[in-house]
């Protein structure tokens, strides 16, 4: 989770990073195409399950997608998107994890406010009304109540038939919800063995509440794949976390990618890499496969 200032910073940092607009910005960060750019699938795909579902949660209703093979149990995934909320993409992607043995549930962190869609098709963050609307968005999410959704959400996932119980959680998250993952780690440190972070936002902050200093409540192994424009930015960060992680002596995989610029990971993004993606796309099973035991 990024506060207000972070995320800012983190946008204009950005845009100056590769010479964009923040018109040409908001086009990029919601492009066309989502089915297009999906990356090709290796291997043979488990036959699956796709359905809207509704969450009760201690201060409302959660809408959300939820996705798992067609029989059997399996290790459950709780996946946050980026700031523009839960949308086709993101489905999208629920599903292609879902279709390498997992019961996925991605969720609208923003359901205080409104039911997804949260952000309109190719939002534009040059518009005024657009921008103010989505930075108050991502402000709602403080760090007590990701925490108290990441409570509903895993005992939710903990009822379904499709979740092995005996497995532990992975969580995954994207640029502002790199930093949930760690919040929702440290608070279910027994339930959730893996996390992954990628381009996440404000990992490493001065503040008493900075996700990095969460690091010794959990017992989850990490992934955090950075894209190089946000380690140009702030360069000490991936030596905090590994520090951080090796003192706790937890498994952690940091890695900068080369070539990436941030917001490089969703499909629907045209500064997606699908090369690096793709790589990132593997490690994250690779992890998932040894930690959700």
């Amino acid at each position: 989770m990024c506060d207000d200032d972070s995320l800012e910073d983190m946008i204009q940092y950005q845009l100056r990073s590769v010479g964009l607009s923040r018109r040409q910005f908001g086009a990029l960060s919601l492009g066309a195409g989502v089915i297009s750019l999906l990356p090709p699938r290796a291997g043979a795909a488990a036959a699956v399950q796709e359905s809207e579902v509704d969450i009760k949660t201690p201060d409302g209703t959660a809408d959300a997608s939820f996705v798992h093979p067609s029989r059997g149990a399996y290790p459950a995934v709780l996946m946050w998107p980026d700031i523009y909320g839960l949308r086709p993409a993101f489905r999208q992607m629920g599903k292609r994890l879902a279709e390498s043995g997992y019961a996925v549930l991605v969720v609208n962190p923003f359901y205080r406010t409104k039911r997804a869609p949260t952000a309109a098709e190719h939002a534009d963050f040059e518009d005024p009304a657009t921008r103010t609307a989505l930075m108050k968005l991502a402000g709602s999410l403080t760090a007590d109540r990701v925490v108290t959704d990441a409570r509903a959400f895993v005992a939710w996932l903990d009822s379904q038939p499709s979740v092995d119980r005996k497995r532990r959680v992975g969580t995954v998250g994207y640029c502002m919800s790199g930093p949930i993952t760690m919040r929702a780690a440290a608070a279910l440190p027994d339930r959730i063995g893996a996390g992954a972070s990628f381009h996440g936002g404000g990992l490493v902050t001065d503040k008493p509440d900075s996700p990095h200093l969460l690091i010794p409540k959990m017992k989850a192994r990490y992934l955090f794949a950075i894209a190089e424009s946000d380690d140009q930015r702030q360069p000490e960060a991936k030596d905090v976390l590994r520090e951080a992680f090796a003192t706790a002596k937890l498994p952690a995989e940091i890695e900068v990618y080369a070539g990436t610029i941030h917001g490089w990971c969703p499909t629907d993004s045209r500064v997606y890499n699908h090369d690096q993606a793709e790589k990132a796309w593997s490690r994250m099973l690779a992890l998932f496969k040894t930690a959700l035991a």
